[in-house]
Formats: structure tokens, C-alpha cells, sequence
């Protein structure tokens, strides 16, 4: 629509009239593109291939934006004071953003934004209707912000603490849980009492035990071979083949090593018959020992299996589960001492809730006070503002404990209602004009658009 167009506001107040339709947001929402909203094709006048939008600031030294354009290296070299914002808007709906000639990126654009302007357009006046918007406006009325940040410290404090002890309570429960754990496979196994060595000298006797009928039937068996066997045995054989030799002996002494050497034979035969009769008539037969031995050693392959490990390492691992019984660390002290910081926390929290809900609550009666006035003189004579403060500990936040109600009484005879049930859009737009005057004084933004 517009072909080209300068617009020059002097300080102080400026109005912008005209009829509906005449075209007065089009500066407006030209203004609102440089600060960094969204462009679109169909911004471009038809025919034209792009649009060049530029707004210029003149910041004082102690404006956030002066700062800011120092810190991100966008102050104008020649006149530092000086704040210019462009953008411009080819026809494929891309854009390119500039501070003071330098390209930058739109989200910069919405940054400095910031602390240059703020527009409250023809549906700000809805925020009203919102209890944390309504919670924002009165904070920014009382300028306490020394106490909004003691809150949210010790709100974090709090949380931080609180979070602590929950995760140290899970640690507790965690550590009695494996503290009874172990109890119970401690007592276990004190109660096995499996001793050192015990499980393979228990395999060792098991094995003689179970063996006894085979072992007394090979010694027997030995024995016959050896010298029992009345019409053939070793010992019988190996004395005749002796007598031999000593006969060759006499006719060829070339035999007398041979002869020698079953002498010796025949006494390592004999001492061994005479060891084996010993060991065989030694022989351990006891069936109830046996029983005893076996279901021992069952229990110890079984409580093995329990715990994933070799019969023969019960004895250590027995020692490990001790251990670790003893090593474990009594919470309970530094639990009670946590929970503590924890409740003094809270309570610090709650002084500054209670602080902050204090200060709301004399800012709110005045607010409320000036927003009367001034809406009377806006053709609200017979209307009443006032603002309603509910505090609920349980729902507690970084920003207090307190509920914010904008109430509306239109007119005389009539009970004060909520904003959401009562406020026209007239009504609420003369409202949030009143409330964005009478808060200007705590904003350092230069500049209110309505």
C-alpha cells in the first residue's frame, strides 16, 4: 500500500488518528519487523521486488541497549548514541536484518528490541486476563526486585536441598535394603560354617567312603596274584626262578647279577604283599559317615549355585560378604542433618514469600487506587478496580506464594468480578493503558506504543 513513507516522532507523546481502515498499524507493524517479527512476501507492494524498513533509536548512555551494543560490537563508531534497525524484504519472503549497517541475525534484532520499544497492539490488552501476566505487572509496580531475587535464590536453595535429601533418602533405602541383603547371606553361611579346606577334604574322605568295596575287592584280588593263591602266585614263582638262577650261578658266575636281582625281586614282592594285607585290612566302612559327608557336600554345592561361585571358594567368599557388612555406613546421622538445611530452607523461603506478599499487597492497594482514578477520567466514572492477593503455601514458586486477581466493578451497586468475567474490550484496553502508564516509571524501555 505504501509506496514510501518517513516517520519522525519527536520526545513525548505522539498520536496517531485516523479511521478504522486508514492504514495507522501499517507503521506500526513496520516498526514491529525491524524489531525482529516475521516477515512474509505479501508485505512487498505488488510489483515491487523487495522492501527496505528502517528505524533509528537515539539511545542515552545508561539505556541496557547502549551496553548491549558494546558487548556485541554494534556501536556506531562515529555516534555511539546512535541505534539504527533495518531490514529488508526480497520477494521469496527471506530477509536480511542489520544493526547500524552491520548484517546480524534477526534473533539480535529481537534482543535489543527490548530494551528500545514496546508495542501493545490491539490484543495486548488480553494478557490482563492472565493471573501471571497480572502477577508481572504488579512485581513491576512495586520495583521490589531486590526481594523477587532473594526468593528465587532461596527458592533454589530449597529445591536444591530437597532434591538432596530425596536422593539421599533413595540412597538409604538403597543401603539398608543391601545391609539386610547381606545380613541374610552372612547368617547363612555363619550358620554352614564351612571351614577352610573343608569342602575337598570332604571330596577326598567322599571318595574312600564311597570306594570301600571296590578298593577291599581289588586288594584282594592283588593279593591272591601276589602270594594267596595256593597253585599260582608271584611270590611262589619268583622264589622258584630264584633257586634256578643260584643253580646257574654255581655253573656260571655270568649269572650272579640275575640273581641279585630277584632277590631283590622277591623282597619288594614280599614288602608289598605285606603293604597292601596293612591298607586292605584298613579299609574305612561306616554308611552313616558317608550319609553325612554327602549331604554336606550337597549343601555346599547348593549354597554355591545360590551365589554364582565354586563349593571350594565358599570359605572366601564367606570373608567378602563380612566385609562388605562391615564397610556399609550409617546414613542415618547425616540424613537428619540434611533434612535439617532442608527445613531451614523452607522456612527462609517462606520469610521471603511472606516479605514479598507484604510488599504486593501495599502495591497492590495503590496500584489499584491509581488505575480507579485514572480510568474515571477515561469514561469509567461509576467503575472500581481493585486487585485480590490469595497465598497458598503449598503451591510456592520462585516468584512467592501468591495468587493475583484483577477484579472490575463496571458500575455503582455492583460486586467487584474477575477481569475474565466482567471487562469489555473497551474496558480492558482503557485498563491496560492506565496500568502500562502508571508502570512506565519502573521500565527502563524509552518507548510505549498503544
Amino acid at each position: 500500500i505504501v509506496r514510501q513513507l518517513n516517520i519522525e516522532l519527536s520526545q513525548g507523546m505522539s498520536v496517531i488518528t485516523g479511521e478504522t481502515g486508514a492504514g495507522k498499524s501499517i507503521a506500526i507493524d513496520a516498526l514491529g519487523v525491524c524489531l525482529g517479527q516475521r516477515t512474509e512476501s505479501s508485505m512487498l507492494r505488488e510489483g515491487q521486488d523487495r522492501a527496505d524498513i528502517c528505524a533509528s533509536f537515539q539511545i542515552k548512555t545508561d539505556n541496557p541497549a547502549y551496553q548491549w551494543l558494546q558487548e556485541h560490537e554494534l556501536q556506531d563508531t562515529e555516534i555511539p548514541e546512535n541505534c539504527i534497525l533495518r531490514r529488508i524484504i526480497n520477494s521469496d519472503g527471506r530477509s536480511k536484518a542489520f544493526i547500524n549497517g552491520i548484517p546480524v541475525s534477526v534473533n539480535l534484532l529481537k534482543e535489543i528490541g527490548q530494551f528500545l520499544i514496546q508495542i501493545n497492539g490491539q490484543h495486548a490488552s488480553q494478557q490482563l486476563l492472565k493471573n501471571d501476566h497480572q502477577l508481572q505487572l504488579i512485581d513491576k509496580f512495586c520495583a521490589h526486585n531486590h526481594l523477587i531475587k532473594n526468593m528465587q535464590e532461596s527458592y533454589r536453595t530449597w529445591k536444591d536441598l530437597q532434591l538432596q535429601v530425596k536422593t539421599f533418602q533413595q540412597k538409604c533405602a538403597e543401603n539398608e535394603a543391601k545391609k539386610q541383603l547381606l545380613q541374610y547371606q552372612v547368617e547363612e553361611l555363619d550358620h554352614f560354617a564351612l571351614k577352610e579346606n573343608e569342602y575337598l577334604e570332604l571330596e577326598e574322605e567322599h571318595t574312600r567312603l564311597s570306594s570301600s568295596e571296590e578298593l577291599t575287592a581289588l586288594s584282594q584280588s592283588a593279593l591272591q596274584l601276589l602270594s594267596e593263591n595256593e597253585s599260582v602266585n608271584i611270590d611262589t614263582l619268583l622264589y622258584k626262578t630264584a633257586q634256578y638262577v643260584t643253580e646257574l650261578c654255581l655253573l656260571d658266575q655270568n649269572y650272579s647279577d640275575a640273581q641279585k636281582m630277584l632277590e631283590e625281586a622277591l623282597i619288594q614282592i614280599q614288602e608289598a604283599t605285606s603293604e597292601i594285607q596293612h591298607l586292605s585290612a584298613n579299609i574305612e566302612q561306616d554308611p552313616t559317615r558317608l550319609q553325612e559327608i554327602e549331604q554336606r557336600i550337597g549343601q555346599a554345592i547348593q549354597l554355591a549355585k545360590k551365589h554364582n561361585i565354586k563349593p571350594e571358594n565358599l570359605v572366601e567368599f564367606h570373608q567378602d560378604l563380612k566385609d562388605q557388612l562391615n564397610s556399609l555406613i550409617d546414613f542415618s546421622e547425616s540424613e537428619e542433618k540434611l533434612i535439617e538445611q532442608e527445613q531451614q530452607a523452607y522456612k527462609a523461603m517462606q520469610k521471603n514469600a511472606e516479605n514479598i506478599y507484604k510488599s504486593r499487597l501495599q502495591g497492590a492497594e495503590k496500584l489499584a487506587q491509581q488505575v480507579t482514578k485514572s480510568i474515571k477520567k477515561l469514561a469509567m466514572e461509576n467503575a472500581e478496580f481493585s486487585i485480590a492477593i490469595n497465598t497458598d503455601n503449598s503451591k510456592i514458586t520462585a516468584n512467592g506464594a501468591d495468587n493475583i486477581i484483577f477484579n472490575l466493578r463496571s458500575n455503582l451497586g455492583q460486586s467487584a468480578q474477575p477481569l475474565a468475567k466482567v471487562a469489555s474490550g473497551g474496558e480492558l484496553s482503557r485498563i491496560a493503558l492506565a496500568i502500562q502508564v502508571l508502570t512506565s516509571d519502573q521500565s527502563s524501555i524509552p518507548t510505549l506504543i498503544f
